[in-house]
């Protein structure tokens, strides 16, 4: 399987080259992703634990599902696509649209859009990018970031306390 090819974006997030994952990470170059929260009728919201295959915080929780654009993806599109490979559920339309990250360190260089979303689940977990998830109130996430903030991808962390606290 050949490598991902993403597009690199400047301090605007307009496209000015394409280059291998591998590449964008090892560099630090600034490109794309999305985060959606999913929350359930509780006011839970799921947060996913990254798999230890991952390359970027393997074993640390994250929003319930996050993934970069692909090469030419818009950010609409993008959000449907990793809920389906990521989740296995398939959205009716697009999540509600809460706020763009500028790209900076917390986010590995990535402009972000911030997705929210309400589903009940089941959810069916890609365990190449997930090893676990589970329902969390907003209480429990304050608590548990103030307490141990290393238990989290910084995005995460970012978009938390950007949204909820």
């Amino acid at each position: 399987m050949s490598e991902e090819i993403f597009d690199v974006v400047d301090e605007n997030d307009q496209v000015i080259d394409q280059r291998t994952r591998s590449e964008v990470h090892r560099l630090g170059l600034r490109h794309r992703a999305i985060h959606l929260l999913v929350f359930n009728a509780k006011d839970e919201l799921f947060l996913q634990k990254r798999s230890m295959k991952k390359d970027c915080f393997p074993g640390k929780w994250d929003s319930s599902a996050s993934g970069h654009l692909d090469c030419g993806e818009e950010y609409d599109a993008c959000v449907f696509r990793e809920t389906r490979e990521e989740l296995g559920i398939q959205l009716g339309e697009l999540p509600e649209k809460l706020f763009k990250v500028d790209a900076c360190e917390e986010t590995g260089q990535e402009f972000v859009w911030t997705y929210r979303v309400e589903h009940e689940g089941p959810f069916e977990l890609d365990s190449e990018e997930i090893s676990e998830g589970g329902w969390f109130t907003p209480a429990k996430i304050n608590e548990w970031i103030a307490a141990s903030p290393a238990d989290f991808a910084p995005a995460f962390v970012l978009i938390w306390k950007k949204s909820y606290r």
